[in-house]
């Protein structure tokens, strides 16, 4: 059974490794900072696939933003990345690397990763919420993905809070510290920040209470949507147990100030964390693409 080769397409960085089937773990796990531009971007996953002999490997499978069309290999949507957009993007990088590719959404890649043997392996329907430099997130019914009609189905990332922000843009640590840099004239990651508040520090808990309250109230939403059986977090923040346990917080404050009927949203990090694109891409690729392997 060849390995291979998975990549996480993120707005900050692109992560890779080797998956293999047979013992289901990652090898060779590295990164490097996204492109600006395609023929960058190009030349990046080119160079991934030049670290192996090609013909020890099954394919390259990818966990990328947008709306992807698995038939077309477009994608449609919106990203951080509008160069990967509107345009057979599959078939470009197969014939650039002479090898077969398969694409899915980056949640839905982490959904996937979370219901074959993470923490949603014993149950049937979820909703996934990959926060990274956006939100990304993934429908899951009967332990099957929800694509929907425009293959839009679980970007959260667009749903609109307060005074019609995207979720996108005031759910993350990323566009927290965004900012709080621009208010103040500083350099703080998202991270730094958020540890300033676990650490006490007034302002920094003003710009995180915000962080958690926006996301808390598109989870509130979403339970009454679909009635999940858990809400699980992906991307780097799942690994912050502090983050977990605030944003459990703010749910529970929400349910108390405005529902009748007090369900508390079930909120649990990834077991995966940030592996779980990168897992969950191979997974697809394994069934698009299951006469290569």
């Amino acid at each position: 059974m060849k390995p291979i080769i998975t990549i996480d397409v993120g707005g900050t960085t692109i992560k890779h490794a080797l998956f293999d089937e047979s013992k289901q773990v990652l090898t060779n796990k590295s990164a490097v900072a996204t492109p600006k531009n395609l023929a960058t971007f190009y030349t990046v996953i080119e160079n991934v696939v030049k670290r192996y002999d090609r013909t020890k490997i099954a394919g390259v499978a990818l966990s990328i933003p947008g709306a992807v069309n698995q038939q077309t290999g477009i994608i449609g949507g919106i990203s951080a990345l509008p160069y990967i957009h509107n345009f057979p993007i599959e078939a470009a990088l197969e014939k650039r690397l002479n090898l077969p590719v398969s694409m899915e959404n980056d949640a839905n890649c982490a959904a996937l990763a979370e219901i074959n043997s993470g923490m949603a392996v014993n149950m049937q329907n979820i909703v996934m919420l990959v926060i990274g430099t956006g939100v990304g997130g993934a429908v899951v019914i009967n332990r099957q993905l929800v694509h929907g009609q425009h293959l839009l189905g679980g970007e959260f990332g667009m749903m609109l809070g307060q005074t019609d922000q995207r979720l996108s843009l005031v759910g993350t640590a990323v566009r927290m510290a965004q900012h709080y840099n621009q208010a103040y004239k500083t350099n703080y990651t998202g991270k730094e920040i958020l540890q300033m508040a676990q650490d006490g520090d007034a302002t920094a808990q003003k710009y995180a209470l915000k962080l958690y309250d926006n996301l808390a109230r598109a989870i509130f939403n979403l339970q009454f949507v679909v009635d999940p059986e858990a809400f699980i977090i992906g991307g780097g923040v799942s690994g912050n147990q502090d983050f977990i346990n605030n944003l459990n917080k703010a749910a529970q404050r929400l349910v108390q100030r405005v529902a009748d009927i007090k369900l508390v949203p079930k909120i649990i990090p990834a077991y995966y964390h940030n592996d779980a694109n990168l897992i969950g891409a191979a997974l697809n690729f394994k069934v698009k693409k299951a006469v290569l392997i």
